[in-house]
């Protein structure tokens, strides 16, 4: 296996190009608001609630900055949702390293933007298990796998991909965007990349919990089985 060694990074990425997707929503209406104050031009990549909760923020400016991911990647969600981020584009704007023509030239042939910032959350695994009475089809219903994958996408490429899960940090980026000309730095990329391995570990921890913590007949009792 061949892995890219990277010679030359920005310490400041102008943020153009932002993908969010979060269950908790607090925060977000400041956000927003703040983002496109701060950074000119933007674009908000979104899907789902999130989608239709930045365009009510948005009102009559939607139109020049969101875009659903779905019309962004040329392929509609599935029934429920089920694959919604899962796509190359979505990836290589995500991976992408400034400094790599390779990389540069994919991005031209597939028609694609470096994304420069992932705000995700994500979907409530252990407030549905903690819930009384919660299923197994409840818990596995709500193992999230796109919103992971872009956290650990866009918290790999840290030298240039700010990774933001915690609504927390919103004051922080704001305030970090606004001393910087709407950009981030290496320091906050890194120190947020760190946050991010951290909250998918725990995520998947708590998955790993929960299901070896079950036995095979809460699972075969929650299904009728076919044939």
């Amino acid at each position: 296996m061949i892995i890219n060694v990277v010679e030359k990074i920005d310490d400041r990425v102008k943020v153009n190009h932002v993908l969010i997707s979060v269950s908790d929503k607090s925060g977000l209406e400041t956000l927003v608001s703040r983002l496109i104050e701060i950074c000119p031009g933007i674009r908000i990549f979104s899907t789902g609630g999130t989608f239709g909760r930045i365009r009510e923020i948005l009102g009559n400016k939607a139109k020049a900055i969101l875009q659903q991911v779905s019309e962004y990647t040329g392929q509609p969600e599935t029934q429920g949702g089920l694959v919604k981020t899962l796509d190359f584009k979505v990836y290589l704007g995500l991976l992408t390293e400034t400094y790599n023509e390779a990389h540069q030239g994919d991005l031209k042939r597939t028609a694609s933007v470096p994304i420069d910032m992932v705000v995700v959350n994500l979907y409530p695994f252990q407030e549905t298990v903690a819930r009384p009475g919660a299923t197994v089809e409840a818990a596995r219903g709500n193992i999230d796998i796109g919103g992971p994958c872009m956290i650990r996408a866009a918290a790999k490429n840290f030298i240039r991909v700010a990774s933001v899960v915690d609504p927390e940090d919103y004051p922080t980026i704001v305030k970090e965007l606004e001393a910087n000309n709407g950009a981030t730095t290496l320091k906050l990329r890194f120190r947020l990349a760190q946050k991010a391995f951290s909250h998918t570990a725990v995520y998947d921890r708590a998955i790993a919990d929960y299901l070896s913590g079950r036995k095979f007949g809460d699972v075969s009792s929650c299904y009728p089985f076919c044939g």
